[in-house]
Formats: C-alpha cells, structure tokens, sequence
C-alpha cells in the first residue's frame, strides 16, 4: 500500500510540473487520468501492478 500511494504522489507531482513547466494542458492530463482509471478496471490491470511492483522491485535492490 506505501508503495501505490508514494506511486500516486509521485505521479501527481509529475502530472502537475508537466500542467505548469511544460505547456501540458489540463484536458490531456485528465484524459490521461481517465485512461489510468479506465486501465485499472480492465482486464490487464494486474499484469500492469505485477509489472509496476517488479520494476519497484528491481529499483529497491540496486546497492550504490
């Protein structure tokens, strides 16, 4: 659940910087929000957490 939620902030910080630094305009970004809500009800929604917790995974286990 830390992960999804940290995920989720993450994202919206993103989402936000592209909105102001970037020329992203608001309706791409809720029509990206609504494609992510639309994923998540679908069929590949999890194969795409299972995909999302191994590349986290992967990240959390590199030794610098």
């Amino acid at each position: 659940m830390a992960l999804s939620i940290s995920a989720v902030v993450l994202l919206l910080i993103i989402v936000f910087l592209l909105v102001k630094k970037s020329g992203l305009k608001a309706g791409h970004a809720v029509v990206c929000m609504l494609l992510g809500f639309y994923l998540a009800g679908s069929s590949i929604a999890p194969t795409i957490r299972d995909v999302t917790t191994n590349v986290a995974g992967m990240l959390g286990d590199i030794k610098f």
